[in-house]
């Protein structure tokens, strides 16, 4: 006669522990309470929790963004803000600290703002036509950091620009950074030079 399995709660508990682990592995990160997709651009603090999708993009986890980077030449976009000057910076001396991200991205600080100035809207769709070379099909990807509503956002807008492949990593650089090496990159000299040209505010 067979003698039904011993009961260990110990042993069930780390099993239902090691289980959750390895399925918050595979999903993107997502936030912890069920937050709609507002109607426009998110216009609040830039971080905070997101919601889950993003109308017309793929949201990827990391071994979705892994498959994708894989493939082919898709576009990285990153928006994280730069970091800001220190008060104690000595006049006259450059702030420019080193920004780590995913390689081969370009970084545009600030393209995620939930508000952008028409002439920023034109710089920023001139500069992702450059980037896609005119392919509205070509893989784009965006992202800043966990819980980040920038990424979100220049998502949103480039859906709204026609691009039919656009995708949102939630994860950032810091789920990049768990699995892979990051690059040290600088902002794009295209985008932070419009208001040079006069396409800034």
């Amino acid at each position: 006669m067979r003698r039904p399995p011993a009961t260990d709660p110990l042993g069930r508990a780390a099993g239902f522990l090691l289980a959750a682990t390895i399925l918050a592995a595979a999903a993107p990160a997502v936030s912890p309470v069920d937050v709609p997709e507002p109607a426009g651009f998110w216009e609040g603090a830039l971080q905070g929790y997101t919601p889950r999708t993003l109308a017309g993009a793929t949201v990827l986890d990391g071994a979705g963004l892994d498959v994708l980077v894989a493939g082919g030449p898709a576009v990285l976009i990153d928006v994280s803000e730069a970091e800001p000057t220190p008060p104690d910076q000595p006049a006259g001396r450059l702030w420019r600290p080193i920004h780590r991200a995913i390689p081969n991205s370009t970084w545009l600080p600030g393209a995620g703002a939930g508000t952008l100035s028409v002439p920023d809207r034109a710089a920023l769709a001139d500069r992702v036509a450059a980037l896609t070379q005119g392919d509205r099909g070509r893989a784009i990807v965006t992202y800043c950091h966990p819980d980040c509503w920038g990424s979100w956002n220049l998502g949103k807008r480039l859906v709204g620009l026609g691009y039919r492949a656009v995708h949102w990593y939630p994860d950032g650089i810091e789920g990049w950074q768990e699995r892979h090496d990051t690059a040290a990159i600088r902002p794009d000299e295209t985008w932070t030079g419009r208001a040079k040209d006069g396409a800034g505010p």
